[in-house]
């Protein structure tokens, strides 16, 4: 196993100790130029408008967290951080893809009972102990994984903000009680079952165990939470009337 653990290399690199988290910054050229040319692109071809423009920092910005800076590095050490680099993919950077792009989103096939099923089916995919090991070990299924929990996401959140308040709610509590189910295994399950982490998290002071196991917490709390929440606003406004948005830019 130890030997197994000297070879294992992310896209983002190894896992670092804590001392050197600061300086692992990751500045991988085919990433920053494509930052470079969906910048240049937004700029020259998209009209100017101050809800798609701050989305658009703010997409950047996340991608600049998640990919380039330590926290990258600190996520091939931690599972807990992965699992925060994933629900920032679900609930950051995923709302933000649909107004940029929600019209375009719509387009696509499927009711919002089939696309909560997908999000959840991807989501729960990449956290089999295999698939997430293959993406921490191959940088296609990296990115694979990356691409598809986002964009999944960004496609239910499309359809869910056009759904009826009804609708809307009910697929945010199936999602709040998977997202919930899938914390609870983690959190309870009596071994750690993620390879990549198996000789990682004693630097930073836990097993890796541990480490599995509060990460499960993480999804567990505060992932379901954000969908509650997200349930019970579409309750208030619709009780109390308030306005809806007409129509996705």
């Amino acid at each position: 196993m130890a030997g197994r653990a000297q070879i294992w290399l992310t896209w983002c690199g190894s896992a670092p100790e804590p001392a050197e988290l600061a300086s692992r910054w990751n500045w991988d050229p085919w990433l920053l130029a494509a930052i470079a040319i969906a910048a240049a692109a937004h700029t020259l071809l998209t009209p100017r408008d101050r809800t798609r423009d701050a989305a658009f920092a703010g997409l950047v910005l996340a991608v600049l967290v998640l990919f380039v800076s330590p926290f990258c590095a600190l996520s091939a050490a931690l599972f807990t951080a992965r699992v925060v680099h994933h629900l920032a993919l679900v609930f950051v950077a995923a709302p933000l893809v649909v107004i940029l792009w929600g019209g375009t989103l719509l387009r696509l096939s499927g009711s919002l009972a089939i696309w909560t099923a997908i999000q959840a089916l991807v989501f729960w995919a990449w956290h089999a102990p295999a698939l997430y090991a293959g993406a921490l070990s191959h940088d296609g299924l990296f990115w694979a994984m990356q691409l598809s929990i986002t964009l999944s996401s960004a496609v239910w959140w499309a359809k869910l903000m056009r759904a009826p308040a009804a609708g809307a709610v009910a697929s945010l509590l199936v999602a709040m009680v998977l997202m919930g189910l899938l914390g609870a295994l983690l959190t309870f399950v009596p071994r750690p079952i993620y390879e990549p982490h198996l000789l990682t998290t004693q630097p930073w002071g836990f097993t890796s165990l541990e480490d599995q196991q509060i990460g499960g917490v993480v999804m567990w709390a505060p992932g379901s939470l954000i969908y509650l929440l997200a349930a019970m606003a579409i309750l208030f406004r619709r009780l109390f009337r308030m306005p809806t948005v007409e129509s996705l830019r």
